[in-house]
């Protein structure tokens, strides 16, 4: 991963004052060191005329599997070579931002302290950049770049030059010319654009990345026609993350037309104004619901079984009487979200040695799964088909046996409350059914006597005098009165078992 910035100069500004803007003497080639490789800082050309420092980044395949995998502590899981085969090491993207950010960090900020006068000097700037992946395309690097007073030349790559009839790649190659901007700027625009351009993180986006983003885009940002986009795509489209960056961006617009600061805008209400109390989201209620089930059971070692993009893991994680939590989840992509949300990369060892995520089917047993406290299913058993109901009974029922399992499941007699959703329409595209109070309570019972488990119901959410709950919760816990009609076929066939090879 490579970038060249090219300045020339006169006698009288020369062009190695280039090396007190980055802080990187032309004469020494520096090596840094990075979470996912080593930077390198160095000068093929440097004198009075022309200085041109390049910033390569060797990135290191392995140590980026082991961060994003929580260096095998519970990461997401991803068997696929392409963790180990892939762009990163060749072309510009988020790593190459983070490097610039850590390695030109004064000069990002427009600090010289050995020449306090050069930063805000406009100087004639070149950037090379061999290699930078555009999701869409060379009129779109235009679209970024120009408005900023960039002279852009875009060059696509080829799939194949031996090719040519494949087409082009979405890499290409970059020169940005321009004799009106700061080194500050620069920086500041490659920054906030070669993730944008590349449309993809190599962290999980917090929401300190929108404080990023204004201090980044500060001067440029919120005029650039292409805001919207840029802060969508720089925010992973988080959407929460984005409307926010979106709000804060127009008010530093009005504050500038009105020439004015943004605290003298944003008054409209004051500060110890006192607001209307929003509802607590049901998905909120219901994880509430399920930590409050398992503290009264007890539990310590917890299965987020369809654990998802890792909500309730979290949530788990921050109460530190539950000292194992594994997260399953059929899904690739939903355990690497998690992983990100839960910022395994970044964990201490002694909150990392607490958790473990893992890609499973809960149609199928797994030992992996045997002798937890507690299990959760939490609105899992409605996106099965009706037939694969059994499989996933046994799986966790009779093969992992918790003490306790748990089980949410929305209450279709309640949909009727939900004013946004269309009568006899169920709350989720991927919802293969929903439940009656009286069918999930059948459901329930019947699973209990199979297995050994009691078993009793609660409400989660407003519980409608007439409709119920809109969620519905079982709490099952082995019993200890007799064993299960599974466990006592099982123990007859092994000592029939017995018995006929004692015979034979």
């Amino acid at each position: 991963m490579f970038l060249t910035i090219t300045t020339t100069g006169t006698p009288e500004r020369p062009a190695t004052d280039l090396g007190y803007l980055l802080h990187k003497h032309p004469e020494k080639a520096q090596a840094f060191s990075t979470s996912y490789g080593r930077a390198h800082v160095l000068y093929p050309e440097a004198d009075d005329q022309r200085c041109t420092a390049a910033l390569l980044l060797e990135v290191d395949t392995v140590a980026l599997v082991r961060r994003g995998k929580g260096k095998g502590r519970g990461g997401a899981p991803d068997a696929a070579l392409a963790q180990y085969v892939n762009d990163r090491p060749y072309a510009a993207s988020s790593l190459l931002a983070v490097a610039l950010s850590a390695v030109f960090s004064s000069a990002m900020r427009g600090v010289c302290v050995a020449r306090p006068e050069l930063p805000a000097q406009a100087r004639p700037l070149r950037i090379e950049v061999p290699a930078l992946p555009a999701r869409g395309g060379p009129a779109l690097v235009r679209r970024l770049f120009e408005p900023l007073g960039w002279t852009v030349t875009v060059e696509p790559v080829a799939l194949d030059a031996e090719f040519p009839e494949w087409g082009d790649s979405r890499y290409v190659r970059l020169e940005l010319e321009s004799a009106e901007l700061t080194l500050a700027e620069a920086l500041r625009h490659l920054y906030v654009l070669l993730p944008v351009l590349d449309d993809a993180k190599h962290y999980w986006v917090a929401p300190d990345e929108v404080d990023k983003l204004l201090r980044a885009g500060e001067g440029w940002l919120p005029a650039h026609p292409e805001q919207k986009l840029i802060t969508s795509r720089y925010l992973s489209r988080r959407w929460s993350l984005t409307r926010e960056a979106m709000e804060r961006l127009e008010l530093v617009r009005l504050a500038e037309t009105d020439d004015s600061e943004v605290e003298d805008i944003d008054n409209a209400v004051e500060a110890d104004t006192e607001t209307e109390e929003k509802p607590t989201p049901l998905a909120v209620q219901r994880r509430e619901a399920i930590l409050d089930a398992l503290r009264a059971a007890g539990a310590a070692r917890v299965l987020d079984l369809g654990c998802g993009q890792g909500q309730l893991v979290q949530a788990l994680l921050k109460d530190p009487r539950f000292t194992e939590i594994v997260g399953v989840d059929v899904s690739v992509r939903a355990l690497t979200i998690a992983s990100r949300r839960l910022k395994l990369d970044r964990m201490g060892e002694r909150m990392a040695s607490r958790v473990q995520l893992l890609q499973g089917s809960l149609a199928y047993t797994d030992k992996r799964l045997v002798g937890y406290d507690a299990a959760v299913l939490s609105e899992v058993v409605e996106h099965l088909d009706l037939p694969r109901l059994p499989a996933l009974e046994y799986a966790v029922f009779g093969a992992a046996r918790p003490r306790n399992v748990l089980v949410t499941t929305p209450n279709v007699e309640y949909n009727v409350r939900w004013e946004s959703l269309p009568a006899g329409h169920v709350r989720h595209g991927d919802h293969r059914f929903e439940w009656t109070r009286e069918e999930f309570r059948a459901w329930a019972n019947s699973v209990a006597e199979r297995h050994g488990y009691d078993v009793e119901f609660r409400p989660v959410g407003p519980d409608d005098p007439e409709v119920g709950p809109p969620t519905q919760m079982a709490v099952f816990e082995l019993s200890t009165a007799t064993p299960s009609t599974t466990v006592r076929n099982e123990n007859r066939n092994e000592n029939r078992n017995e018995k006929e090879a004692k015979a034979a």
